[in-house]
């Protein structure tokens, strides 16, 4: 077999086609680039690029400056002690965890925790212990049960978890626990905490000394506005020198991140959205109070949104009884609905999710967001009048 034209011509240059759309994807409203981040993306899209100033350490590249980035703002936005880049959230999870844990040891992680928590403890070797939640409606965490959960490591294992985990907000319900408690309870064991801030941090302002956090893990492509895939991992001083440990034998390089992470495109996008980034999580009452009204423009519907009550966050996870039974009767059944806001211009509920979705709120805007609501309504009453 060759690679003619035949087949090299499905290949090259291929337009995203929801990228005009109104985004209400939780993936996708807080990473969207800003102005400055998309000519940063043509300027610094070679390859590595950056790699043309490095003298061997990519945090320390004074020229475009990624040191004073990371050393420097870094740890004011994030309030905690040292950071680094990394090539996402899970990436900057699975460093923490391998670093802190030795294999067969435990990590206990809150009951709603993303998937690639999980699957990074594996790869470190961990066992997981979870943390229980409410169940539906509100899926709340049960804050008193990570106390519950180190104590039945210790009863098991004979000695502490290596890490404990709390989400925030978990991805699905957009739930914020208690995390100054959980913290209290953790470091009444020894048991050092970890924030997974994958929808929080460049949304909404997160301190993490002010937490109690020891560790704190962001997403670049979720929420900075960044080209993806790139994370922020910050380190309480304490632990500095074991996550950020550094290889026998290439001495500069730091063993956790293979020596070198994001570099070329997804820091300078990152360091391009910044400023916005900052400014933005100042006005995070106003993106509450959005998807508060928005919650409730679509419960007049209906449509009950699950979680915390009021809501605290742009990420929502709606029950939809009306839109399920009308996919039961609907000629294109369970995916009418993501065609009938395809033709609205309306991009971000999964294809075929009728009954149960998430949301996000975040950035749309309160004209946008009563376009959405209003679209909603209007796909009802098309289909209930049909009957």
């Amino acid at each position: 077999m060759e690679l003619d034209d035949s087949i090299l011509n499905k290949f090259g240059f291929i337009a995203r086609g929801p990228k005009d759309a109104i985004n209400i994807d939780p993936l996708q409203t807080g990473g969207k680039l800003t102005e400055d981040a998309r000519k940063a993306l043509l300027e610094w899209g070679d390859g590595y690029s950056v790699c043309d100033f490095c003298g061997g350490v990519l945090d320390l590249i004074k020229k475009p400056p990624i040191e004073e980035f990371i050393h420097n703002a870094l740890p004011v936005f994030l309030d905690t002690d040292a950071v680094r880049i990394t090539h996402g959230a899970r990436e900057s999870k699975f460093a923490v965890m391998h670093s802190m844990g030795q294999e067969g040891d435990y990590v206990v992680l809150d009951g709603l925790a993303h998937y690639s928590s999980f699957v990074a403890a594996q790869r470190a070797r961990l066992n997981v212990k979870t943390v229980p939640h409410s169940g539906s409606p509100e899926y709340k965490t049960d804050v008193e049960g990570y106390a519950t959960a180190i104590e039945e490591v210790i009863r098991e294992t004979g000695k502490a978890p290596a890490l404990a985990q709390v989400t925030y907000p978990d991805g699905s319900y957009g739930n914020l626990a208690d995390v100054k408690r959980i913290s209290d309870i953790c470091h009444s064991y020894d048991v050092p905490l970890m924030l997974n801030g994958a929808y929080s941090v460049g949304r909404m302002p997160i301190q993490a000394k002010k937490m109690g956090v020891d560790f704190v893990v962001g997403s670049g492509h979720k929420s900075m506005a960044s080209s993806g895939p790139i994370g922020v991992l910050g380190v309480r001083e304490d632990y500095a020198d074991i996550v950020f440990r550094k290889s026998s034998t290439h001495k500069v390089k730091e063993v956790e991140f293979l020596g070198c992470t994001a570099r070329g495109a997804t820091v300078m996008t990152m360091i391009a959205s910044f400023p916005e980034v900052v400014r933005r999580t100042r006005n995070w009452e106003n993106e509450v109070a959005d998807a508060r009204w928005f919650s409730s423009k679509l419960e007049d519907m209906g449509i009950i949104q699950m979680g915390d009550k009021p809501h605290n966050h742009d990420l929502m996870f709606f029950e939809a009884p009306v839109f399920y039974d009308i996919s039961q009767t609907a000629k294109k059944g369970r995916y009418f609905l993501y065609r009938e806001l395809k033709q609205r211009n309306i991009h971000g509920i999964k294809s075929g999710l009728t009954k149960y979705f998430k949301l996000s709120t975040f950035q749309v805007g309160r004209e946008n967001l009563s376009y959405v609501a209003d679209s909603f309504q209007e796909i009802i009453d098309k289909y209930q009048k049909a009957e």
